[in-house]
């Protein structure tokens, strides 16, 4: 028997792979674009290739067989091999293209504006920036590096090594000079929760950073502020805070092009108390675990990291 005679029939391992997933021959259909019975007659195709039943028929559904179970596992995982491999070539069309995940927050006010530099010393290698707001949710075959706020010792995204592009950063309270043009000065802590617009995230993967915790943190008095502006988007506070429509927490470092004030041009951002408060995330550079590193991913992880 040839190697080739030892494979099973190839085309139905996607509906047996689908089915037991559902459990369901009709949902695996819906799945794949077939009928019901497509699928059932692929399910047996397979199982008469193998000698043996890979389901159990019961009045209320599918339930797969010991040997079911074991067979189950490889085939979703060679699919998923599969799979990722795929993508990964059809990604890159060749080795010069280099794809950067990032929030849509740090793609658009830090990393946008330092890529110049990158692509100056390196005008070889296409960027690509895929923009995700939380890194959990990464798909690994669909980016090469990524660019990221990390909470060391806490719980990693799966499947990636992170590395401190800033080693250390403050985060402080900041508003546009527009703002305090139209409301005036912020006294102090106090009178910033009650005279002045707070800008709030509501998103799980930014819980370690609140104007609770910043206000905890430096002994100060908290309370529910009178008024606040509420998202779900980081990028959409920050880009209202750049309106002029309220106060945000911000990272020193990330906004640093932003507070900096310029010869003869006005500054975007100012620090609206002088209170800061050690980052307990750090700016950093993501890297998939047991990644070949292409030249571009090396170029790129050598630029923003510095030397060794």
């Amino acid at each position: 028997m040839s190697s080739r005679d030892a494979l099973p029939p190839l085309a139905c391992l996607r509906a047996f792979e689908a089915a037991a997933r559902h459990a369901s021959f009709t949902q695996a259909g819906s799945e794949l674009h077939l009928t019901q019975s497509a699928v059932s007659r692929q399910i047996k195709r397979l199982e008469d290739d193998l000698g043996r039943p890979l389901f159990e028929r019961h009045y209320e559904g599918l339930r797969l067989t010991p040997a079911g179970e074991r067979y189950f596992g490889v085939v979703q995982r060679l699919l998923r091999d599969l799979r990722d491999e795929t993508a990964r070539l059809r990604r890159r069309g060749d080795d010069r293209q280099l794809t950067l995940a990032s929030s849509p927050t740090i793609a658009s006010i830090w990393l946008a504006r330092q890529l110049p530099d990158f692509q100056r010393a390196h005008p070889h290698i296409e960027i690509r920036i895929l923009t995700v707001e939380d890194p959990h949710r990464l798909d690994l075959a669909e980016f090469d590096l990524g660019i990221y706020y990390h909470v060391p010792h806490e719980v990693d995204p799966p499947g990636l090594d992170a590395e401190a592009i800033f080693s250390h950063e403050e985060v402080a309270a900041v508003c546009s000079p527009a703002y305090l043009a139209r409301h005036g000065d912020i006294r102090d802590a106090d009178d910033l929760l009650a005279r002045h617009t707070l800008m709030v995230v509501e998103d799980h993967y930014h819980d370690w950073l609140t104007w609770e915790g910043w206000y905890q943190a430096q002994n100060l008095a908290w309370r529910t502020p009178e008024h606040s502006l509420r998202a779900n988007s980081f990028q959409l506070l920050m880009n209202a805070t750049l309106a002029g429509q309220g106060v945000t927490l911000g990272w020193t470092r990330l906004l640093a092009a932003d507070l900096a004030q310029h010869n003869l041009v006005q500054h975007n951002l100012v620090q609206a108390l002088p209170h800061t408060l050690p980052s307990r995330g750090r700016l950093s550079l993501l890297t998939p675990q047991h990644r070949h590193l292409t030249e571009p991913m090396r170029a790129f992880r050598a630029w923003v990291l510095g030397p060794a």
